[in-house]
């Protein structure tokens, strides 16, 4: 889906005090009658120009053969009221190419004022299996057309939450810097997802290391749950011991675990279906890709148990529901992505589909998404060093972006009021 940040600067106040709310009449609502989003607005009589400046941006939308006329949030409304509070906040200044597309989320470079570059993960939980939900109302109806909305906000606090306490203590994972609705920022690392890599020097080693990360999550009462070649970045750093002391400096591929909404503790139920799952995730893809195959069976679930709080480690899965994301939020998480066909953001197998709006006015289309598309061919790490990801300006003291066409993309000026 794209994110399309031109509208953002031409917004006036009672623009952003309207698309308000609509976010908060969704709550109770599948369509927010036109009234009560003028009562909720304050705006009263004067809504009407405000609701007609969303409607042709497609940041709300009417919905066709309604019982009363009202709107609803679309995608591209909550994307912006997202974005409005990371530039309150300062923590975006400006947008740029999307460097990703998975099944539920897109991914963008976006950069602060002093023009450090940052990832931007938009949740989109729903949008491939947008017939399926208003196939399943039976689930959805205590939260009507919101739940969307709401499980796209959890899965964005899940990982936000399981991201900055894995960070803490010590886990290869990108730094969390915000979390806004359904969205959260991140840092940008320098690295290759491990699908793209054709070759590398000591598959065993590697292999030794993803192991090692799968049974210390477990250490921590955790399990990822997508523990796959989509999910797994592979950092390329100098080794300045290197022998010989010239140039030709031998390299450290260290991986980076990414994606956390499906992450579960090793208490679930299902726990060691996804702990045995993510171990051969990576037996296969190292069998097939790298032609390496362990001497060493497992490790089995059973193996993992008898680590889980050893050497005084304290249970992530047990303080990351002490901080705020209860086990009521995950099991409605894991229902609703149940529902919905959603497991993981990223698998070899994953099917692609389309969300067709046609039940909307303005600018719905059909939106082609699947599995995040690689951008470059394979990279061997034989004889070529690591480069800049795919489709990341260079200049990192750009306060703005270009897209492939090398136009400027809008910088998030808006009313402060707001």
């Amino acid at each position: 889906m794209r994110l399309d940040t031109k509208h953002m600067r031409y917004l006036t106040t009672e623009d952003w005090r309207t698309l308000t709310a609509v976010e908060t009449g969704s709550k109770n609502h599948e369509v927010v009658p036109t009234a009560l989003i003028g009562s909720i607005s304050g705006l009263r009589g004067g809504v009407h120009r405000s609701i007609s400046a969303l409607a042709k941006a497609g940041l709300i939308a009417r919905l066709k053969n309604a019982k009363y006329d009202g709107y609803r949030l679309t995608y591209g409304g909550l994307d912006y009221l997202a974005l409005n509070t990371y530039r309150k906040r300062k923590d975006v200044y400006s947008v740029g190419n999307q460097i990703g597309v998975g099944k539920e989320s897109d991914i963008f470079v976006v950069a602060d004022e002093k023009g450090v570059q940052r990832v931007l993960k938009i949740h989109r939980l729903g949008r491939i299996s947008f017939r399926t939900v208003k196939a399943n109302r039976d689930y959805l109806r205590h939260r009507s057309s919101g739940s969307w909305m709401y499980m796209s906000r959890l899965a964005a606090l899940k990982e936000y939450t399981f991201m900055t306490a894995l960070r803490e203590n010590g886990f290869p994972v990108p730094e969390p810097l915000a979390q806004s609705r359904h969205t959260i920022v991140m840092s940008l690392i320098d690295a290759f997802p491990m699908r793209q890599i054709s070759s590398i020097p000591d598959p065993a080693s590697l292999y030794a290391e993803l192991i090692s990360m799968i049974l210390r999550l477990a250490q921590y009462g955790l399990i990822h749950g997508d523990f796959n070649e989509f999910n797994i970045l592979i950092k390329e750093e100098k080794n300045s011991e290197a022998a010989g002391g010239d140039d030709d400096e031998s390299m450290t591929l260290t991986p980076i675990l990414i994606d956390f909404p499906q992450m579960v503790s090793v208490d679930h139920a299902n726990a060691e279906y996804y702990f045995d799952r993510d171990v051969n995730c990576i037996k296969r893809f190292f069998e097939r890709r790298f032609h390496f195959t362990s001497n060493e069976k497992g490790p089995h679930f059973a193996d993992a148990k008898k680590l889980v709080g050893k050497d005084g480690i304290k249970r992530l899965d047990v303080s990351v529901e002490a901080s705020g994301f209860s086990r009521k939020m995950a099991k409605e998480l894991e229902a609703y992505m149940k529902e919905v066909g959603v497991d993981g953001d990223g698998g070899p197998n994953a099917a692609r589909g389309v969300e067709n709006s046609e039940d909307e006015d303005g600018n719905g289309g059909d939106v082609e998404d699947g599995d995040v598309e690689d951008t470059e061919q394979e990279k061997s790490y034989d004889n070529t060093d690591l480069v800049a990801p795919p489709a990341v300006e260079t200049d990192r003291q750009a306060a703005a972006f270009t897209d492939g066409n090398g136009t400027s993309i809008a910088h998030l000026r808006v009313d402060d009021k707001t």
